[in-house]
């Protein structure tokens, strides 16, 4: 949309939280009619209800009224499904339902490069706003990872880029949102409590990432993971240059290993990059995500030397294999963004030593099956918690021993008990956080306060 046609045009935001409140602002500060709904009690978003108030902007909590559709256009935040009844009737009705990335790019003066995956985004999203700050390459990162598109946009401007992690939830209602680099890490099972339990509809919103995309733009893809793979090549538009990215054989164009090292095949040269020991994050779903961010990188300007040295040093992001303390020889691990089964496979190989795993959650659907082999060999002891606990503890008592605990403080409390020295103590729930907690950095933050608040043994 031209920005300039929104004078006056009424939005209806569904969702008060932070993408809500951001994309109302954002238009009604272009000069729309906004009026934000949400169904949480105004007790708990008393925030968001301040900020409305203090902007003028007309809202509804604790419920979804029939004025929503009095638009010309919805705007959806995130956590609101596309298959909620208010949202079907907007579209029975013929009125446009927009994502806030779709709407938020319509004001965006700079380049954009978009994340998306089932796994890696935030580190990859992270790892890349960190190289263009190395760089001192002018760049602001948002979208899924913390501060909304509809924030950022407002403090862009031509000569800068816009780095966002993008979920499929965000994807699902854009129309002419286009990254001039889009960046597709993997696609496996997730969410399909959103998609009708259909994998095929989950694999194309994801690949809604580069359907805008036009001749000179980017697309960096995963050549190991065959969903990724086979539909970047077979989806992407024309003159679309494709970036292809491998740790199982090399390739003609894109990133690849080569004797232990990554190696660049851009423009007909090959760059030895970086020994793969040499990557400040360890795993093989680290390289994967150092890779696509380097890829990405040299598509957009950065110099190599510049790029080299923050893969050397950059540590990761909070929640993600994140290290907390050692107690009495044991080391304690933060994932509590492995909210679903494909994230603990790739975090359970990132360790040599046994692993005592808190696993659980509210479980969205889960088939714990491919992690059999991996905690029967790996895993010295489960501990299960939160709604899901008797599923886990039904899942791996046959190959592994299971306790199954009522709070966080019980889990690391049973997870210390079972350890040795040595051992790993990990949280990666495989599950979302909304059963004990707001959120996962919710979760991850009582689980570090817990492994701190342990006194070592004398």
């Amino acid at each position: 949309m031209d920005p300039t046609a929104i004078q006056g045009k009424r939005f209806s935001v569904l969702g008060g939280a932070r993408s809500g409140l951001a994309v109302a602002a954002l238009l009604r500060g272009r000069g729309a009619t906004v009026f934000v709904s949400d169904r949480a009690s105004e007790q708990s978003l008393h925030q968001a209800a301040q900020e409305l108030d203090r902007l003028g902007i007309p809202f509804e909590f604790g419920g979804n009224s029939p004025r929503v559709l009095q638009a010309d256009a919805v705007v959806l935040s995130p956590g609101v499904p596309s298959n909620a009844p208010l949202v079907l009737e907007a579209r029975a009705l013929g009125i446009p339902v927009l994502s806030e990335i779709e709407v938020a790019s319509w004001f965006c003066p700079a380049r954009i490069a978009a994340v998306t995956g089932t796994n890696g985004k935030t580190t990859t999203t992270s790892l890349l706003g960190r190289i263009f700050d190395d760089a001192m390459v002018p760049a602001a990162v948002g979208g899924n990872i913390g501060t909304a598109f509809s924030q950022i946009v407002t403090r862009l401007n031509p000569g800068m880029t816009a780095i966002l992690e993008v979920s499929s939830f965000q994807l699902d209602h854009i129309m002419t949102f286009r990254p001039r680099v889009a960046v597709l890490l993997n696609i496996t099972p997730d969410h399909l409590d959103r998609y009708e339990h259909q994998f095929d509809q989950y694999v194309a919103s994801k690949c809604r990432v580069f359907e805008n995309q036009q001749t000179g733009d980017t697309l960096v893809y995963n050549a190991d993971d065959d969903v990724a793979r086979q539909n970047a090549e077979s989806r992407a538009p024309a003159g679309v240059t494709l970036l292809p990215f491998s740790q199982r054989q090399d390739l003609a164009t894109g990133a690849f290993l080569r004797n232990d090292r990554v190696v660049l095949s851009l423009g007909g040269s090959l760059l030895d990059l970086i020994g793969r020991d040499e990557i400040s994050i360890r795993g093989a779903h680290n390289l994967a995500n150092a890779m696509a961010a380097s890829l990405a990188a040299k598509a957009l300007g950065i110099p190599t030397a510049s790029l080299r040295a923050t893969l050397k040093n950059f540590r990761g992001v909070e929640h993600r294999l994140e290290f907390v303390r050692e107690v009495d020889r044991v080391t304690y691990v933060n994932d509590s963004k492995a909210t679903n089964v494909d994230s603990v496979w790739y975090a359970l190989q990132s360790f040599t030593v046994p692993i005592v795993l808190l696993l659980g959650g509210r479980d969205k659907g889960n088939d714990y099956r491919r992690l059999g082999d991996l905690v029967k060999n790996h895993v010295r002891a489960v501990v299960a918690i939160g709604e899901s606990a008797e599923k886990v503890r039904a899942a791996f008592a046959p190959v592994a021993p299971v306790t199954v605990c009522g709070t966080m403080n019980d889990a690391v409390r049973a997870a210390r008990a079972a350890a040795r020295p040595g051992d790993v103590v990990l949280l990666s729930p495989a599950c979302a956080s909304f059963d004990w907690f707001d959120s996962y950095e919710h979760r991850g933050r009582v689980f570090k306060e817990l492994v701190h608040a342990l006194v070592p043994e004398q």
